[in-house]
């Protein structure tokens, strides 16, 4: 069975659910007004490719050193309900659903951490995810510090192939969509890359590459094409 490899943050959801926990945070009263702005200042840093992702990590989890594990994820139900579903494109559950009836196995692997992303591929109804690890103290705590190695730009890669050699699955026929310049070095790996709502920066290596786009700016619409850009011009479903 090949896979359907997706990255998370604005190729399946509109928006980051890490940036959208932060708020949530805010708004539940486990961080001050201030930690929003700071969280957006390091997110720039991500989207100029300059982001040291320990820092963001330890950042993020500060607020969350006055919980426990189990009472990190007993928010992830109303997270989800009022943060993230509403954001999950209808293109994004037909991709998948189209993907699973032709027999590729869907995986999401994302930049955020792994109780996050957990939280939204059970909304998505994806079972196998990559996220980054977190370590927990004797406590029971998130400590604020990545356990192995971040599934981050080349981290990606290094995760997932270790992650084939567990499951068994390959790369053969494999395909991966994401939106972000930083899933380049995923991108080159795979036989089928496809940019899902593509930053500028990974439109232009798509258009250089003749890369498939998608463009699912119309949450409302539940529709989608891939703008395939081959010399017939031909437009595919993916």
């Amino acid at each position: 069975m090949s896979l359907a490899i997706f990255d998370l943050d604005e190729t399946l959801i509109r928006g980051d659910t890490a940036s959208l926990f932060c708020r949530f945070m805010v708004d539940t009263g486990l961080a001050d007004g201030t930690f929003v702005d700071r969280e957006q200042e390091l997110m720039q840093r991500y989207a100029d490719e300059t982001l040291s992702m320990p820092e963001y990590v330890a950042f993020m989890l500060k607020p969350l050193r006055q919980l426990d594990v189990d009472q990190v994820n007993a928010l992830m139900p109303r997270f989800v309900d009022d943060c993230i579903a509403h954001r999950i494109y209808p293109q994004a559950h037909s991709l998948i659903a189209h993907q699973r009836a032709v027999g590729r196995h869907p995986l999401i692997i994302s930049a955020t951490p792994e109780f996050l992303v957990r939280a939204v591929a059970r909304a998505l109804a994806v079972d196998d995810v990559l996220a980054i690890n977190l370590e927990v103290d004797e406590s029971q705590r998130y400590s604020g510090a990545i356990q192995g190695i971040p599934t981050y730009r080349d981290g990606k890669v290094h995760r997932l192939l270790d992650w084939l050699k567990e499951t068994g699955y390959s790369l053969e026929n494999a395909r991966f969509y994401s939106d972000s310049i930083n899933d380049l070095p995923l991108l080159e790996c795979v036989e089928y890359p496809f940019c899902a709502n593509p930053d500028p920066r990974l439109a232009a290596v798509a258009r250089q590459r003749g890369w498939p786009v998608m463009h699912w700016n119309d949450i409302e619409s539940v529709g989608y094409r891939a703008e395939e850009s081959q010399p017939s011009g031909t437009v595919l479903y993916p």
